[in-house]
């Protein structure tokens, strides 16, 4: 522990910055493309992919829930772990991680459990019609059998990040996307398996990376050990780990209600390939925000840890690097998407209806992109100092209080366009005010550091007094 807490103490804030969020954002660039992949085999299926496309959109937004339960328990202990860390405590680190991985295990059992036996009405719920019901169907029951492994090997490459490592993070999520990327066209065109094919391939995929992260922690290679005696239910620790992991729990759970809605609103204004249209653009939308997402994974240990050490201006210098690195991203995504959106839609699928409506939709989804960033980071920040209210509140923002109105409201006035219009809107109000309450916190955090200052100089000068009445 001695040479990482070193380096989390003294390091260069940009450099370790890049020394964790480099591997974040190739693993979540990587585990954006371990989606795609899928849909793009499936949605160049010969006479059906329109069709299998659209019934992967509609279990889209149910991903989302399932994994949620592995932010809930994996995000909620990664972040209390790298605090508790940060306060040089690893035995309670390790209590975190035990309660955590029990956790995570009891949740992908029940996720398996619920799903399968509420499977038709879950994809009815989802906006499946006659047409594409099917394949919804035949994707999700299959990715049920595998939700442990998920849940588990997501969870446990937080704590892995929370502990420093972000290369072996990163690694997992390597091994997972390549198995997955081989195995597609194997089994969709060359076992002639189809959407089941590609089922298939993401959770042997998942299990190769649960197995890769349990052999990390079982071998003695990791910092945390993963004790018998710690593997249980613990009210009071299971509180704490909700209270963090609440918030991109909440993050997914919403945007899965987004997604009923979504999908609801698309069918009715655009039929069930507009759901597909949607896939594509949600494909090509993940693409450009997993380097955030990831450079937020890289940051959450260097804030937790100097956070919890009351080093206040590391704090503030490593938001500072977060904020700038993901607008200088977004801005970039923003042109590509603006000046060739053709090019990333056809790539999904060579539908011609899904390429119209994709097109369309894709330029007004994104046109917010350049200040989203700074949500996003931002809402991730009250996270990792361990102030889950405000990111809980940051996070519904966006996602619900803004955007579900929206969807149900603007439709009626603009039909599918309405729909593509109503994120931007919702990305901008969101922004403005998540820089409202982080300008707020800057002024705490400033406060703090100060009170912190003087109670260490009281203290230090309690201590020369003391030497010298001892020398006396």
């Amino acid at each position: 522990m001695g040479d990482r807490a070193k380096l989390m103490r003294e390091e260069k804030i940009f450099k370790l910055f890049l020394r964790f969020s480099i591997p974040a954002i190739l693993g979540m660039i990587v585990q954006s493309l371990y989606n795609i992949v899928d849909r793009i085999f499936i949605g160049n299926i010969p006479l059906v992919g329109g069709l299998a496309i659209s019934g992967i959109g509609v279990v889209l937004p149910i991903t989302f829930i399932i994994m949620g339960f592995g932010m809930l328990f994996g995000i909620g202990s990664g972040a209390n772990i790298s605090i508790k860390l940060g306060q040089n405590k690893k035995d309670d680190a390790e209590k975190i991680f035990g309660v955590g991985f029990f956790m995570l295990a009891a949740a992908g059992v029940a996720i398996t459990v619920f799903g399968l036996i509420f499977l038709e009405q879950i994809v009815n719920l989802y906006g499946a019609d006659d047409t594409i019901r099917v394949y919804a169907k035949d994707y999700l029951r299959i990715i049920l059998y595998g939700n442990i492994f998920n849940t588990i090997a997501f969870g446990l490459n937080n704590i892995i990040r929370a502990e420093g490592n972000a290369k072996i993070a990163m690694y997992t999520m390597l091994v997972g996307a390549i198995t997955n990327t081989v195995l597609d066209p194997i089994l969709i065109y060359g076992f002639n398996m189809g959407v089941a094919g590609a089922a298939w391939a993401t959770i042997i995929a998942q299990f190769a990376s649960f197995v890769w992260t349990m052999s990390y922690f079982v071998t003695g290679k990791s910092m945390l050990k993963l004790r018998k005696e710690y593997i249980r239910y613990s009210n009071s620790l299971v509180l704490k780990i909700m209270s963090i992991g609440a918030s991109p729990f909440a993050m997914q759970v919403a945007g899965s209600v987004v997604g009923i809605l979504m999908n609801q609103s698309l069918s009715t204004y655009g039929g069930s390939l507009a759901i597909g249209a949607y896939a594509a653009i949600n494909s090509v939308v993940t693409l450009f925000f997993m380097p955030i997402f990831g450079m937020n994974q890289g940051l959450q240990p260097i804030i937790g840890f100097n956070y919890g050490a009351k080093n206040f201006r590391r704090v503030r210098e490593a938001l500072n690097v977060g904020l700038i690195s993901a607008t200088a991203v977004c801005v970039v995504g923003f042109i590509f998407v603006q000046t060739m959106p053709e090019v990333f839609i056809n790539f999904i699928s060579k539908d011609p209806e899904i390429r119209t409506m994709g097109v369309e939709g894709i330029k007004r989804f994104m046109i917010m992109m350049p200040v989203i960033g700074t949500q996003i980071i931002s809402a991730n920040f009250f996270q990792a100092i361990g102030k889950a209210q405000k990111s809980f509140i940051l996070s519904m923002l966006r996602q619900v209080i803004l955007l579900i109105p929206l969807i149900l409201i603007l439709p009626n006035f603009f039909g599918l366009m309405g729909i593509w219009t109503a994120v931007p809107i919702a990305d901008f109000i969101a922004t403005a005010v998540t820089a409202v309450v982080l300008i707020a916190e800057m002024k705490n955090l400033h406060r703090d550091e100060l009170q912190y200052r003087e109670e260490r100089k009281d203290q230090i000068e309690e201590n020369v007094e003391k030497k010298l009445g001892a020398s006396l």
